[in-house]
């Protein structure tokens, strides 16, 4: 049965391709439709460039809360030319009116909310007709408070690390009645792009860095150690002497490539590299320490690890009980620390022994989203990324990701996502992921993901990746945030308001007939990533056409073009077009685009290449090769 339903899996898939079936390409990108803050009864914070109002803090404000009064009179005077003064409260005269920021006596006595209880870097709008207090829980929160009014209520926009749009008015008008509690959906944010500097990172409110601690913007979640620390918390130098505390392979042979975690020897050795590692760290507020492996399968056979798998049901459970050994160990001299670890690989599944918990003080570091297929809902496609079983390919779909995620927040207090969602292996090429966004950071955060840390967006070029890194960082702080106006909000400033109702639609194309024809995963050599029919193939030609002759600057006419050599590399992978296998200037098209990929700053189709010289390619061959 299982096989036969495969069978009419690909012929609808052959039947789409040929265009016999026909693609609804209306998305559905999810969220909440997004409402424009109302303006009942009016407050003019400035009227014609005027202004009556001053901006207040505590006395004793810190450097984070000085930077939130700073990001405010910055923008207030971009957009109407006029800069609000900063005062403490004693100066505040009687009766005046007055922003007031961060934690102070007056907006004690204006509100009753205790702003200590609002969430991690969660925080108060309100209005009186009067005053417009920003509050958070904390300094951060505060300026987050501050990022979020800039963005909600002034239409200030960072779309990229280069592109800010600050509208221009003579007027600053809010409603005079603003009461919101606002919390982040993740407590742990983390989604770097390419230039992303410490006031990129805040305007964003994502809250990790790794390495820098950014005091004047809050400060940021780093580590002590991070990514790959196994090799620096037991070196590879000890196996020439003890390569008992090494992986053993099948064959009885040890190998560097993992330790045994399950040796009474090492934890020690790891723990006291720790101590050395935190008490020489820099970063004095770093207060997390990872254990992460090297990046392979080859886990360890020895006896006792093996028995530790059989008894607790699966690979990862020596690393579990190492790491909660190696909490107990370090937590009485560092109690404030948090220890997390990486299911990734052999240890994406969790324990089935549901007594085997972690410590309070231990969070997993969930990564085996890399499996799951992005085209489709998490939680109805599970097809394994690298399976190239006809099964796999067309079979049923198994929610096995989905379904390990729920079960390893029942393990733990707290749970971290470390998400990917490009393709490494063809970066260049379309990936069929924004209509799954949502409903997977959503799926995420309903069964008690705490924090959510995203890889790809700094130093990977990817199609439309500038893109899904703000859609990204917005259901980082709000998992039901509608998509597709921030989606149409960045198209129509990044590639131009003339250009973007054509990358959209291109989008949306795109997205349905990839869905309905393939899978996307994140390490995945298939390029041709799904199929189109041609005569929706020369749609598309059309609408990138018209987004190249838009009426935009030249600066979003470059993305634009660098938008449409995604869906070049596409065509000729699949010999489409000008780039069909029996067209005599197939060569020539290949090599245009070559050379449009390197005047445009790309060098590289895949994540683990730089494309080679020009004179080193072999036109015939298709562009994916190039990667390779």
């Amino acid at each position: 049965m299982t096989t036969l339903k495969a069978v009419i899996a690909l012929i609808q898939v052959i039947l789409v391709a040929a265009g016999l079936i026909p693609v609804s390409t209306e998305i559905n990108y999810g969220g909440v439709a997004y409402e424009a803050p109302a303006v009942t009864a009016p407050m003019y914070i400035v009227r014609d460039g005027e202004t009556d109002f001053s901006i207040v803090t505590a006395e004793n404000a810190d450097e984070c809360i000085l930077t939130a009064v700073s990001e405010m009179q910055t923008y207030i005077e971009k957009i109407c030319g006029t800069k609000l003064p900063h005062i403490t409260e004693s100066e505040l005269p009687e009766g005046g009116k007055a922003i007031i920021i961060g934690n102070t006596e007056l907006a004690k006595a204006l509100t009753d909310t205790d702003c200590s209880k609002i969430g991690e870097d969660g925080f108060l709008l309100f209005s009186d007709g009067n005053h417009l207090i920003i509050n958070g829980s904390d300094s951060r929160g505060t300026l987050y408070g501050v990022y979020t009014f800039l963005e909600d209520y002034l239409g200030v926009r960072w779309f990229t690390p280069e592109l800010e749009v600050v509208p221009e008015s003579s007027d600053i008008i809010i409603d005079s009645a603003v009461n919101r509690i606002i919390e982040p959906s993740f407590s742990i944010r983390r989604n770097d792009t390419s230039g992303t500097t410490d006031a990129y990172r805040a305007r964003r409110k994502m809250n990790v860095s790794f390495w820098k601690e950014a005091p004047e913007y809050g400060g940021a979640l780093t580590y002590v150690l991070w990514d790959v620390t196994l090799d620096k918390l037991v070196p590879d130098a000890l196996f020439a002497e003890h390569p008992e505390y090494f992986a053993m392979n099948p064959d009885g042979t040890r190998t560097t490539d993992h330790v045994c975690l399950s040796h009474p020897e090492v934890l020690p050795i790891a723990v006291e590299n720790a101590r050395k590692a935190i008490l020489g760290c820099e970063r004095e507020t770093s207060d997390h320490i990872h254990i992460g492996q090297k990046d392979n399968s080859n886990y360890c056979h020895c006896e006792a690890c093996e028995e530790l798998y059989e008894k607790h049901g699966s690979i990862s459970a020596p690393t579990v009980i190492f790491t909660n050994n190696f909490a107990d160990a370090l937590d009485d001299e560092f109690p404030d620390f948090t220890f997390t670890f990486y299911a990734y690989g052999e240890t994406d599944r969790p324990p089935t022994d549901k007594n085997l918990r972690c410590n309070p003080n231990v969070v997993p570091v969930l990564c085996g989203i890399h499996r799951a297929c992005r085209s489709h809902p998490i939680t109805e496609c599970g097809a394994q990324d690298g399976d190239e079983t006809f099964e796999n390919l067309y079979g049923e779909r198994e929610a096995t990701v989905a379904l390990d995620h729920a079960e390893w927040v029942k393990l733990a207090d707290k749970t971290y996502i470390y998400d990917y969602t490009i393709n490494f292996l063809n970066t260049a090429q379309f990936f069929s992921n924004f209509e799954t966004m949502q409903s997977t950071m959503k799926y995420m955060h309903g069964i008690g993901i705490t924090g959510y840390v995203y890889n790809c967006g700094d130093g990977h070029y990817a199609a439309f990746n500038e893109l899904r890194n703000y859609l990204l960082t917005k259901l980082q702080w709000d998992v039901d945030c509608d998509v597709e106006y921030h989606m149409v909000d960045f198209l129509n400033a990044f590639y131009g308001e003339d250009a973007a109702p054509y990358i959209k639609e291109i989008i949306d194309i795109q997205t349905a007939y990839l869905r309905e024809t393939g899978h996307a995963f994140d390490f995945d050599w298939h390029y041709q990533a799904g199929f189109i029919p041609l005569n929706v193939c020369a749609k598309l030609d059309i609408l990138w056409q018209k987004a190249l002759n838009a009426d935009i600057t030249d600066e979003q006419r470059f993305e634009v073009e660098i938008a449409n050599l995604s869906w070049e590399y596409f065509k000729s992978n699949l010999f489409i077009g000008e780039y069909f296998f029996l067209n005599p200037f197939r060569l020539k098209a290949n090599e245009e685009l070559y050379d449009g990929f390197i005047s445009h700053g790309l060098d590289r189709v895949s994540s683990f290449a730089t494309i080679p010289e020009k004179s080193e390619i072999d036109f015939i061959n298709r562009p994916y090769t190039w990667g390779k």
